[in-house]
């Protein structure tokens, strides 16, 4: 599934053809996404400008002059800018015409993807307004991380993967900030100290602000904007290493089920 690195990626690819173009028309060729396109769509976005193009978490918002369209990418979606004359492929479900006869295309081969049209503000639709906060932001810090994890039992990689908690720590990034931090993924998250939640907190926002410069990680269906794949997967130090020596002390990597998803850690340095 694409994660905060990879939607960030498309958002910076996508932004400077679309941000004060004006909509054309939105041609849908299946409205059968993770749920289906509403009929009156096409018509709340026809001759709107797009005001601005940002991120929320792993979702994509587009602030229109009346509205914003939330679009999010699934588990397997991606964008492209192309000429609106160009053919669709058959997992091209979604066209979003300018008015310059370019096009912002949604392939989605698993139609896992989303696109809906809410009226402002978006922080108020139902599948923002709980989220956590941004990782790269002002309100997250070990601080934060320490008041919202007393008493809780859960592992700390689950904790950190919860976006009412904190949005877009997905499975690849969980594990490399945790080994960055020396953290067993599987501590009860309530049971880590203040000082090793601040160096967890800084491993999360190094790892992240690392895999958007490198254009996130492409692992099975993720490319960028302009086709080419993320190079992040190239420094990845435990995830899918399975039995091959820790990068920072030469033990074994190890893996393990946490919450139906693998988990890969160093047997020897964190703990």
């Amino acid at each position: 599934m694409p994660e905060l690195p990879e939607v960030e990626t498309s958002l910076r690819g996508i932004a400077p053809h679309l941000v004060g173009r004006r909509i054309a028309r939105l041609e849908v060729r299946d409205h059968r996404l993770r749920w289906p396109i509403p009929a009156d769509t096409a018509e709340r976005l026809a001759g709107q400008t797009i005001a601005a193009l940002r991120r929320r978490g792993k979702y994509l918002l587009f602030d229109l002059e009346q509205g914003v369209l939330l679009l999010h990418l699934g588990m397997s979606g991606s964008l492209r800018v192309l000429p609106a004359t160009t053919m669709p492929g058959p997992h091209d479900h979604v066209d979003l015409c300018l008015e310059d006869e370019q096009c912002l295309r949604f392939r989605d081969p698993r139609r896992f993807g989303m696109l809906q049209w809410t009226p402002s503000p978006a922080e108020a639709h139902p599948l923002l307004r709980d989220l956590g906060p941004e990782p790269l932001g002002p309100a997250f810090s070990g601080d934060y991380l320490h008041q919202r994890s007393r008493g809780r039992r859960a592992p700390i990689k689950t904790f950190i993967m919860d976006s009412h908690v904190v949005v877009g720590v997905g499975n690849i990034y969980a594990n490399e900030s945790l080994h960055l931090a020396r953290i067993h993924p599987n501590r009860a998250a309530g049971r880590i100290s203040r000082e090793r939640l601040d160096r967890l907190a800084g491993a999360i926002r190094s790892v992240l602000a690392d895999a958007i410069a490198q254009g996130g990680t492409s692992l099975r269906d993720f490319v960028q904007e302009d086709g080419k794949p993320g190079y992040f997967a190239q420094s990845l130090r435990v995830y899918g290493r399975t039995e091959q020596p820790c990068p920072s002390c030469g033990g074994p990597i190890r893996q393990c089920r946490i919450g139906q998803r693998s988990s890969f850690y160093c047997a020897v340095c964190q703990h």
